[in-house]
């Protein structure tokens, strides 16, 4: 039946296990999404001659430029897995880099988004069968970002790119139920062989927090102390009652990646996370005691220190934990005009270690102790 319009409401947003899952226990419905966007793009080279003016044709040389973009409300890790994240578990004591699973190199992932009729809820929906699937194929994460402010839920927004997009039905034929794959062969650019379409499993509502809340967040600064000395720190309090009173942070986390190329290939074969990663935390605040400091006295200080970021569910236990490990103080800024507060802004950073370096880095925990793919 033909559409006026689409919403919200009918729209559901999968992510894949690995880029030839095909089963719908290696497919999970991504849960709080708020906001998705694509675009692609294919680049043509005019083919040109003597004797005439205008082009004898145009020849697609490189690969398209595909690219997909999601938002959804922070809640326990779960998401954050599924895309390819390492979240510890609560239960586990092992640690490694929030984006060790993002630094070696692979086919990506594919990403999913199937659409109900207008009107209908599709997280009430039985079946699947004759739902419109967008696909986007062999995505590699480029960016994750974290905003928290006074007043509103902690939101994330993730970045892909990719090398395929395909539109889709999805349907019910015995052994091929399900939808196309919209992931390629990266050499031969053609659509990866599979012996069953990709089945996925029925959208729901998801289980764990509704959304967390700006007043469960807190920040533990490390020896980063108002009092400390002897470190490069900033020149306000940053702990206690007479401590800086944060309105928002945002945790910035970017995996640019250089598409590798080769005569032969139709798409880059590979796009590796260009080293080295640098981790970013902003932090603007309302300005309260300042304290005793000398920039010149610390140009030469390289001591390191851990930045935790602590996001507790409404019954006080915790449902996220950031730690910025081998973080340095980085900027300072203050303003003040006449009638409002004077704020400080602050930058600190941190780079990732390889997959076994456990001090340094981003490490992420989080609540959530359910297996997202079966």
């Amino acid at each position: 039946m033909a559409k006026n319009r689409s919403l919200y409401n009918a729209l559901a947003v999968y992510a894949s296990q690995a880029v030839n899952s095909t089963g719908s226990g290696s497919h999970y419905h991504l849960k709080r999404v708020q906001s998705y966007g694509w675009s692609d793009e294919i680049a043509r080279t005019d083919v040109l001659q003597l004797g005439e003016l205008s082009r004898v044709g145009s020849i697609v040389t490189s690969p398209p430029t595909v690219s997909f973009d999601l938002s959804y409300i922070l809640t326990d890790g779960e998401v954050e897995r599924a895309l390819g994240f390492y979240v510890q578990n609560p239960n586990s004591l092992s640690q490694a880099n929030f984006a060790s699973g993002h630094a070696v190199t692979s086919s990506g992932i594919n990403l999913y988004v199937v659409e109900a009729s207008e009107g209908i809820d599709i997280n009430n929906e039985t079946s699947l069968s004759g739902k419109a699937v967008l696909g986007i194929g062999n995505c590699f994460l480029n960016n994750y970002s974290l905003e928290a402010a006074v007043g509103s839920f902690p939101t994330v927004s993730v970045s892909f790119d990719a090398a395929n997009i395909n539109g889709d039905l999805y349907y019910h034929q015995g052994a091929v139920t399900g939808t196309n794959s919209p992931a390629v062969d990266l050499v031969n650019g053609q659509a990866l062989a599979q012996n069953t379409g990709v089945r996925l499993p029925l959208p729901t509502t998801g289980t764990g927090p509704i959304a967390l809340r700006p007043g469960d967040i807190s920040i533990t600064w490390g020896n980063l102390t108002g009092t400390a000395s002897g470190l490069a720190s900033p020149m306000h309090n940053l702990n206690g009652t007479d401590g800086i009173r944060v309105q928002n942070l945002s945790l910035s986390l970017p995996l640019s990646r250089t598409p590798i190329e080769q005569l032969g290939s139709r798409f880059p074969f590979a796009r590796p996370v260009d080293f080295p990663v640098t981790a970013t935390l902003s932090v603007s605040a309302i300005a309260n005691e300042q304290v005793k400091r000398n920039l010149a006295a610390y140009l030469d200080d390289t001591s390191t220190n851990d930045i935790t970021i602590n996001i507790n569910q409404p019954n006080g236990a915790a449902a996220m934990i950031y730690t910025l490990k081998g973080c340095q103080f980085d900027s300072e800024s203050s303003s003040v005009d006449i009638g409002s507060n004077r704020t400080v802004d602050l930058t600190f950073s941190a780079q990732l270690g390889a997959p076994n370096t456990t001090n340094k880095g981003v490490f992420v925990s989080g609540s959530s102790s359910n297996a997202v793919f079966s």
